[in-house]
């Protein structure tokens, strides 16, 4: 199709993700990372010095701490509402006008943030660039999982996670190289003000790409919708993949019924246990948050400078380090997430990085100067940037848009997708007072939350979805009575999907083994 600049199957989810997913998920790590970054820098202090936590100590800089918590967190809460107004914005505007309309409002944010000189303006312009992300992060995964097949869409999706730790890596690199900058505004401004070039390539490049086509045939946009799925599938409009795509979608709309917000807290609605569904896509975002990551991405630096005891350059080079050496070794998650699965993945990085949490507990213990333990203590949040990646940083996203069915899908991923940031503001707002107040023995919690509620809860409650067509998994929950029996229950209906292939498969040789029998 011309307008998909000739990009046809393959090449058109590839160009999707690296024009449009790269750089909407380089802004989600950016935006996470840069502030962070900045809060040791002279310049900063200067201008903001309520918040100044470096020059401070006692009740000033407890009190200090609050606000900064504060400051900080107030992005993810722009983030919260942002998502939740997908509910009503992001199905009568599709897939891309909503995303453009979040990276414009993004931009609006990063120019009051870059130019502000008090608190108060700094917060207002934090806040506006969170809700234009919000929009992005509760409407990306949908996108990007309506426009890939089922044999590979975990592995597509992930890759968010590789263009986060990119954004984060770049962030971190940006505030090492501006840190040297002196006696300048310009070494905090600069950073902040560069996320809006991320946002421009994204409204610049959406328009070249091809809508939902899940969308479309919701909105009875038929045509369109098939000239969509012959461009994904580099078939003609009426071939054989595009036609049975389009049927599976009516049925599954045909089986479900209107959408309306109040569905997500019943179970009875169209048979498709909706608040069930909604609980697991909300709970896998909690988890996200409560792993400990956002006690590490917003204050890394902060950590290796007053927690480890590190100097300044030193530490703001660790902590570019640690996020580069996420970006390696993402892809990891990519390669596996199809091959072992959603639910093994997550369950081996819960065990890595409650291990990895109780070795920062132990070793920051420890006074400074006590050099074993401070390479105990960076070694382990290395490998918590390893184990990270794999399970949760990319794959809660995914996982929350295949818990949703297609007649809901938005207002259940906006939902969760907004929980994600209610509890990402809560880590936020209470990692500086925590540090401040029961230091070391903070980390315990996040060891003990990793062991003793997400490993469980993902091994009784989170079925499998890998390699299942987004409409198969709607079977899963028809067939399932309980919470307790959904993970069962994937696994029945894939049996069940495979011995049918299995069988369609045999009948389909011996009809052709018959044909040329005959014809001899």
């Amino acid at each position: 199709m011309a307008r998909f600049l000739g990009f046809r199957g393959k090449s058109l989810e590839w160009a999707l993700n690296l024009s449009v997913i790269l750089p909407s998920y380089i802004l989600f790590g950016y935006n996470h990372a840069v502030a962070g970054g900045l809060l040791t820098l002279p310049a900063w202090t200067e201008t903001f010095p309520s918040i100044d936590t470096v020059n401070t100590t006692g009740e000033a800089k407890i009190a200090n701490s609050t606000l900064q918590g504060t400051v900080m967190a107030i992005y993810t809460l722009g983030c919260f509402f942002g998502s939740l107004s997908c509910i009503w914005v992001g199905d009568r505007l599709g897939r891309k006008r909503t995303i453009m309309l979040g990276a414009f409002i993004n931009i609006l944010g990063t120019a009051i943030q870059s130019t502000a000189f008090t608190i108060p303006i700094l917060t207002v312009g934090r806040l506006v660039t969170g809700f234009g992300f919000g929009h992005i992060t509760a409407t990306a995964p949908n996108w990007q999982a309506e426009c890939c097949g089922a044999a590979h869409r975990g592995a597509v999706v992930l890759l968010e996670g590789v263009f986060i730790s990119l954004g984060l890596a770049i962030a971190a690199w940006v505030d090492l190289a501006m840190s040297q900058v002196h006696g300048s505004s310009v070494a905090w401004r600069f950073p902040l003000a560069l996320s809006a070039l991320w946002a421009i390539i994204v409204i610049l490049a959406t328009p070249f790409n091809p809508e939902s086509p899940r969308w479309l045939v919701k909105k009875n946009r038929m045509d369109e919708a098939k000239v969509v799925l012959a461009a994904l599938h580099d078939q003609e409009e009426t071939g054989s993949e595009v036609t049975a795509d389009i049927e599976n979608i009516q049925e599954s709309l045909a089986k479900s019924c209107e959408a309306k917000f109040s569905h997500l807290f019943h179970n009875g609605v169209g048979g498709q246990r909706l608040l069930h569904r909604t609980f697991l896509a909300c709970l896998i975002q909690v988890f996200h948050q409560l792993c400990g990551v956002n006690s590490l991405t917003f204050y890394e630096a902060t950590i290796f400078e007053d927690n480890l005891g590190l100097a300044s350059t030193a530490a703001r080079i660790l902590a570019a380090s640690v996020f580069t050496f996420q970006t390696v070794l993402s892809p990891v998650g990519v390669v596996t997430v199809d091959r072992f699965g959603r639910r093994k993945l997550m369950m081996f990085s819960a065990v890595g990085m409650g291990l990895c949490m109780a070795a920062m507990a132990g070793s920051t213990s420890q006074p400074h100067g006590n050099m074993a333990a401070t390479a105990v203590a960076v070694t382990a949040i290395f490998l918590f940037s390893f184990f990270f990646p794999i399970g949760f940083l990319g794959l809660s996203f995914l996982y929350a848009t295949e818990m949703a069915p297609l007649s809901h899908r938005v207002p259940i991923t906006a939902l969760s997708t907004g929980v994600a940031w209610i509890f990402n503001f809560l880590v936020a707002e209470i990692t500086p007072m925590g540090f401040a107040s029961i230091k070391y023995r903070y980390f315990i919690v996040y060891a003990a939350l990793n062991f003793f509620l997400i490993l469980p809860c993902v091994y009784f409650l989170f079925p499998e979805t890998n390699g299942r067509k987004l409409e198969e998994i709607d079977e899963v929950f028809a067939s399932a009575t309980s919470v307790l029996t959904t993970v069962k229950e994937a696994h029945l209906v894939h049996k069940r999907h495979l011995n049918s292939s299995s069988e369609e498969s045999s009948n389909g040789e011996l009809g052709k083994a018959h044909m040329t029998q005959e014809r001899r």
